[in-house]
């Protein structure tokens, strides 16, 4: 069942999480638990690149933006109002296996199992330990009925009722044996695409960027790959481009770069290069980081063909509205509660266990 009560607390921690901006942080007065919380928050954005490199202080803000955003009590009356004619059934325990790729990137499965009023038994990513503890910590705060619904473990995962895990390819293959004996959903890797056709404005394109740049394309929400016309001019796209420029000047995203087009060169691989991203001419999806592979095409119905049959691959399709469900340029990094990772309704699994 849908908790009445853990949507206001969730409310009030989207009013915690709106404090905090990349451009300066701003203590409100009606924040519930202020004096305990806020400089404690502020100390651990700032000491999260210390856990993991790519967690600088500018994505950890993005990931808190975005999340504050959603947080609201429009947002999440909308989306639990589509469950609203689910029957009542007793709490389950949930084991949660969390990546650590970006920021809190596992907080809508939390979000997701306690908004349906079970137990999150979660188990972190060595590379995002402290983010999701610390919200927990305020959840529990407000709402000390969350209590006994949130574990945080360390060791094996046991004693649950369902499993959602996300992982890698690999990692995959060892949860669906591991957890073949219980109901779950468990992910692997995916890639964003974007088809341009070359009627894109210069606005478009330097969206689009934020698509392929924000935390640093490590997310599977991160375009990765471009499709195009077959003679597409890439002009405008690296003019686009340039307002990023300054990814260059973080010493991680830098070695990637130097790296990567090292090997390319050495293979004599054509590339297109403006000294901060490269474009490689690519069937795959998954670019590595500082590069983005492109596919040219004469017909764009193939496109969308190969992208449907490629769907298992494929996180979100950026376009300009040419297909229902496509995401708007600069919008991948900012989804809405409803937008399922994989397109699984995380919510109507949990509530039909």
């Amino acid at each position: 069942m849908i908790k009445i009560n853990n949507i206001k607390t969730f409310v009030e921690l989207g009013h915690f999480l709106s404090q905090f901006d990349k451009n300066g942080n701003k203590k409100k007065e009606d924040v519930l638990f202020n004096d305990e919380f806020y400089d404690a928050f502020i100390e651990l954005i700032y000491g999260a690149q210390s856990l993991n490199g790519w967690f600088t202080p500018e994505q950890v803000y993005f990931a808190i933006q975005s999340w504050a955003e959603a947080l609201t009590e429009t947002n999440l009356n909308t989306w639990v109002n589509a469950y609203a004619d689910t029957e009542n059934k007793p709490s389950k325990t949930i084991g949660l296996i969390l990546a650590g790729n970006i920021p809190l990137v596992g907080f809508h499965d939390f979000l997701s199992v306690l908004i349906t009023g079970n137990k999150a038994l979660v188990k972190l990513s060595s590379n995002d330990q402290n983010l999701l503890p610390f919200l927990a910590s305020y959840l529990i705060k407000i709402n000390p009925d969350l209590t006994n619904q949130i574990t945080f473990v360390k060791g094996k995962l046991e004693g649950f009722d369902a499993v959602i895990a996300t992982g890698s390819n690999n990692t995959s293959r060892y949860f669906d044996f591991y957890f073949s004996n219980v109901p779950n959903i468990i992910r692997k890797n995916r890639n964003s695409v974007a088809i341009l056709t070359g009627n894109e404005s210069l606005e478009q394109l330097t969206a689009l960027g934020q698509d392929i740049f924000t935390y640093f394309g490590l997310g599977c929400r991160n375009v990765s790959k471009l499709f195009v016309p077959e003679n597409y001019d890439f002009k405008l796209f690296f003019e686009a481009m340039y307002a990023y420029k300054d990814v260059i000047y973080y010493e991680k995203y830098a070695n990637n770069y130097d790296y990567n087009k090292a090997v390319y060169l050495m293979s004599l691989f054509s590339i297109l290069d403006n000294e901060f991203m490269t474009l490689k001419e690519d069937a795959g999806y998954a670019s590595p980081i500082s590069s983005v592979f492109y596919e040219r095409y004469t017909d764009l119905e193939a496109v969308l063909n190969k992208i449907e049959t490629d769907n298992q691959q494929i996180q979100c399709v950026v376009s300009n509205s040419i297909k229902k469900g496509h995401v708007a340029f600069g919008e991948t990094q900012h989804p809405k509660l409803w937008d399922y990772a994989d397109n699984v309704d995380t919510i109507q699994f949990l509530l039909k266990l």
